[in-house]
């Protein structure tokens, strides 16, 4: 746990007891602090209880004498209306934070040289974050993974001079946390989203901006406009920026050509590391993804051997186009992760003969988009509430069957994907669609597709990520 001590003998606000939430509280009180907790839904409060945590409703306190309101993730700072803690603690004049920011603060104050690498981006971000951590470690380096990825910041080991913290963050993090530093900051990717908590995609990209114009390295994906707008800002205010680009030749940065990763300085090319053969990196996105891992190995010194050995250990992340198994020449791919179209489209772009698992709970943009990958699918298989509606997508264009639950689609795709006569074969559950019709979290889906793999017939590998 990282204490925070800057706010020893004061009353902070926290509002939100999730994960975060929770972990921050813990964190004040361990700094000597006295953090008053709520939450609106009663489970929560009662969670926070039971860990000792002081719960009283935030309505009913004297806002004059709270030192900070530490605001979690999930809860509105601006849209669609600040929520009714923020409005509270604005009137009083109280500054609202998040624990990216107590985080920062703590770091500047007892460790200013701890290495921080903070990763955002709209997608393809925990990727890169595991991805980063895993290098690091591979190269054999003390570090801390954590934020948005998955173990709350201030649940991490305190900074300290050769610990690296290597944290996801999330434009809700980084718009509560003014006083963030990193020593590399990286900036994937823009595209719409969140606009529901931002407004305008015009706030959600300034919101994002931030942290690598904050960082004394910052690594900008250029791929699309706002992010090459970006670091020519950066540029220009004399920052310290590489670009990195899986499309485009750079004069200057880390590019990908014909799957192999390439820095280029001063227009001079150097071959890094080849991704062919490497499943958990497989796709275009991923090849984005390691081009800013690498760039990240480059400006920390990390020897070429040392980062094409770490890239071919990378495990993956499960959920994200994860080989769950192997059996003949059918390769089966949890991508469970895929809650819509766009997110389907990375896994589709990555294969051929595809037996597709499609389906839940329709999303706004439903198939939209994806008809360009549609010949690669040698058949899908419908399941969940959106069987019916993506059939009259599909009619002849995808042969497919309406087959209703995730049990009765992997045992019809692997019968037919066994028959396939191509080299390989996927079964690709790939849903675009959320899963709450049929399960009560994506991470459940693919783990209850992961246990109907493993009980087939055959199977001579799984549980290895792709």
């Amino acid at each position: 746990m990282i204490p925070a001590t800057s706010f020893r003998g004061r009353r902070v606000a926290v509002f939100g007891l999730g994960r975060s939430g929770i972990a921050s509280a813990k964190s004040l009180a361990a700094g000597g602090a006295a953090p008053v907790c709520w939450d609106d839904a009663e489970a929560s409060r009662a969670a926070a209880a039971a860990e000792g945590l002081t719960v009283l409703d935030l309505n009913e306190i004297e806002w004059g004498g709270m030192a900070a309101l530490v605001l979690a993730p999930g809860v509105p700072l601006t849209h669609p209306a600040p929520h009714w803690t923020v409005r509270k603690a604005e009137e009083a004049g109280v500054p609202i934070i998040g624990d990216l920011e107590i985080f920062s603060i703590e770091r500047a104050r007892h460790a200013p040289d701890a290495p921080f690498v903070a990763i955002t981006g709209t997608n393809g971000k925990s990727t890169t974050t595991a991805l980063i951590a895993h290098l690091l470690s591979a190269a054999g380096r003390d570090v801390q993974l954590g934020g948005n990825i998955g173990t709350a910041t201030l649940s991490l080991e305190p900074p300290a001079t050769g610990r690296f913290h290597v944290l996801e963050c999330s434009s809700y993090q980084i718009e509560t946390a003014p006083s963030l530093r990193p020593t590399i900051g990286i900036l994937l990717n823009l595209s719409p989203d969140h606009l529901d908590r931002h407004g305008t995609f015009k706030r959600y990209a300034e919101v994002k901006a931030r942290l690598p114009e904050a960082s004394e390295l910052a690594i900008v994906g250029v791929d699309d406009v706002d992010c090459a707008l970006i670091a020519d800002h950066i540029d220009q205010a004399d920052g310290n920026v590489v670009r990195i680009s899986q499309k485009q030749t750079l004069a200057h940065g880390v590019t990908v050509r014909d799957g192999t990763i390439i820095a280029i300085t001063n227009g001079a090319a150097e071959p890094i590391a080849a991704l062919g053969g490497i499943p958990s990196l497989r796709g275009a996105h991923n090849a984005q993804n390691a081009a800013a891992a690498v760039a990240v190995m480059l400006a920390l010194g990390i020897p070429r051997e040392i980062i094409a050995t770490g890239l071919r250990s990378f495990p993956g992340l499960p959920h994200r186009m994860e080989e769950v198994g192997r059996r003949g020449h059918v390769v089966y791919v949890n991508d469970s992760k895929a809650t819509n179209a766009d997110a389907a489209a990375k896994a589709l772009a990555s294969f051929n003969h595809i037996y597709w698992i499609v389906g839940g709970r329709q999303k706004t943009d439903g198939l939209t988009g994806l008809e360009p990958y549609f010949p690669k699918i040698a058949r899908a298989f419908l399941i969940g509430e959106a069987a019916g509606a993506f059939a009259g997508v599909l009619e002849g264009q995808v042969p497919f069957e309406i087959v209703g639950t995730l049990e009765a689609a992997t045992a019809a795709a692997s019968a037919v994907a066994q028959a396939d006569a191509s080299p390989e074969a996927v079964v690709l559950l790939s849903p675009a669609c959320a899963s709450f019709d049929q399960f009560s979290n994506f991470e459940h889906r693919g783990d209850v597709f992961r246990t109907l793999v493993a009980a087939l017939p055959g199977m001579t590998r799984r549980g290895v990520a792709a």
